[in-house]
Order: structure tokens, then sequence, then C-alpha cells
């Protein structure tokens, strides 16, 4: 009888969310990627591909389970529901049920090019537990320069950047590990002026910084009149970083690199980091906390990368997703 007690109590087997679980071959599009994609669709217009990692070796695209429900709920700071990478096509609406699911009460949809940003209108227009970042990735503005078409993009992004669900324009900054010399002037003329479109709009900016701290720093620094709320996603420095945020009350949101194992620097700067500051975020469908590293990601997987923070920052989980609730209000307001 004890057995058995103890087994009627003993918490519930993981689970994958309904909609991330998939389907029968014949019950799928014959291509889930352009088959009625947007927002109320089967998932966003473009489909991610890596189904190889660097090693060469097959990644598995099936979702993991959901993890345990936040006591406090917390919004994922980040992520890209128009680019899917599983197995599976789910729509915002799905995705958001699935995070409330888990205590993920909102997200911030993120446009990093022209078609991703129309994506976001369209999405924070349908789903009322998003709000909504547009801007053209570094990346994109050093190859739409090339061409000679990225003042066509900037202008579109002013545009959609005035929609009253947008809080943040974003992502923008510099890339130095995918884009050589050559792009650099372009990247930083792009950042510089879409740090002024968020000043004069009055909204955050979110900023992508990979292989370019200094640069990143440096250009925050001189651009006149910067915007009030500056995150750093997917906080990649280290604890000297975090320092210069903290001197200048720069946010800093982290992603599922943090729980990676190597990756001891990273929660240096966590550790370093003032709680006022602190943000979570996906990224998705990219950087899956551990221990789905390699699988897709999404923004019900929020609870897993608040956790690991919260180990190492060695407070309760529900006193960190406090902060970080409060933390997304003042830099985004309400939903």
């Amino acid at each position: 009888m004890a057995s058995e007690a103890s087994a009627s109590t003993a918490a519930p087997e993981p689970v994958v969310p309904e909609a991330y679980r998939p389907v029968p071959a014949v019950e799928q599009p014959a291509d889930p990627a352009t088959a009625a994609g947007g927002p109320d669709g089967p998932g966003g217009a473009r489909r991610r591909e890596p189904t190889e990692e660097k090693s060469q070796r097959k990644r598995r695209l099936e979702y993991p389970p959901a993890p345990e429900p936040l006591g406090v709920p917390v919004v994922d700071n980040h992520t890209h529901l128009d680019f899917r990478d599983g197995l599976v096509a789910v729509n915002v609406h799905q995705a958001m049920d699935a995070a409330a699911a888990v205590g993920v009460a909102g997200a911030i949809q993120v446009g990093c090019d022209v078609e991703s940003a129309r994506f976001t209108i369209e999405a924070i227009e349908a789903e009322p537990r998003l709000l909504g970042a547009v801007a053209i990735h570094p990346n994109d503005a050093a190859r739409l320069a090339e061409r000679g078409h990225l003042d066509a993009a900037l202008a579109e992004i002013e545009t959609l950047a005035a929609h009253p669900r947008v809080r943040a324009v974003g992502e923008t900054g510099l890339d130095y590990y995918r884009t050589g010399p050559e792009g650099v002037d372009d990247q930083q003329e792009a950042f510089r002026w879409h740090l002024q479109l968020a000043h004069r709009l009055g909204k955050a900016v979110q900023i992508h910084d990979r292989d370019a701290h200094e640069d990143v720093v440096r250009i925050l620094l001189d651009t006149p009149g910067l915007p009030d709320r500056v995150v750093f996603h997917c906080f990649s420095g280290d604890a000297a970083l975090a320092r210069i945020c903290n001197e200048h009350g720069w946010y800093m949101s982290f992603a599922g690199p943090v729980t990676f194992k190597a990756n001891e620097a990273l929660r240096g700067a966590l550790a370093e980091a003032r709680e006022e500051l602190l943000l979570v975020e996906t990224d998705a469908p990219f950087l899956t906390p551990h221990p789905w590293r390699g699988r897709p990601n999404a923004p019900y997987l929020v609870p897993l990368t608040l956790r690991g923070m919260a180990e190492t920052r060695r407070v309760e989980a529900d006193a960190l997703a406090a902060a970080v609730a409060n933390n997304t209000r003042r830099v985004y307001g309400d939903f």
C-alpha cells in the first residue's frame, strides 16, 4: 500500500506540449514551410534547416518535454516564432498556450529583417500575449548595403517600428563572427541608425553583440540621445562587460548558453549583474538550454534557463522570476 501511495503522489512524467508533438506524415502539409504561413497558419513562412551540427552529427528535431511550471510567471525577452526548427509547425497561439502552461506569460517576438518584421506585426496584432521588436540584423545590414538595398529596408523598419505594440527596436548591433572586415562600417552605421530610431520613438533597443563587445560599448557611449532602455539580448560577455552594464543601467538578458557546462565566464557575468537589470529569453528556435542542447527551442523552455540562472546566483527561482518580471515590465510596459 505504501508503494502505491508514493506512486500516486509522484511527479507526473514530463511530456512534450501537444502542439509540438509530431503527427503522422499523412496529416502534415506537403511543405509546411510555405503552406499557410503566418501567425494563424501551421507556422512561420521560413524554416531553419540545421539538421547537422558543426561536428556533422545528426541533430534530433523532436521538441523537448515541458519543464516544471514556474511559480511566478515571466516573459520570454526574445524569440523568433517565424523561424521553424523542428518536426512540426506551430502557430503563435499554440506557442503561447504551451508557454503559459509552464508560467511564461508572454514573449517579445523579434523581427530581424523586413520579412520577419512584417510577420512580427501580424503576430502581435493576432496574439495579445506577444509584444514586438523590429530591426535589420547586423549581418543582414552588411549584405543589404553591399547590394544597395539597405536604405529601403531601414525605411520600412522605421514605419513598422511605430506600431504601438512594437516596444523595442532590435535586434540590432554588431556581429564580427559571420561578417568580415568589409562589412564592419555598414554594420556600425546601421547600428547607430537603429539607436537613433529607438530614441526618437521612445522605445527600448535590443542589441545583438557577437565578438564585438568593445565596439558595441564604444558606439553606445558615443551616441547622442541614447534610448532610455538598452538590452543586451543573449548576453555573451564576461564579468567585466556585466560591470559596464551595471554602471550604465543596461539590461542583460540571458539565454540557454548560461546553462552550458563550459560557460563559466558567462555565469560569472550573471553573478556580477545587478538583479534589477536581469532578463531571461530563449532566442528560440536557437540556443536550447541544458539538458536539451541541440534540440529545437521554444518559449515554453524558459523555465530551464530561469532555474539555471537562480542556481548560479544562489537564490530561489520564484524570487528571481519576480525580479525578472518586474524588470521586463519596466523595459516594455504592459501587454
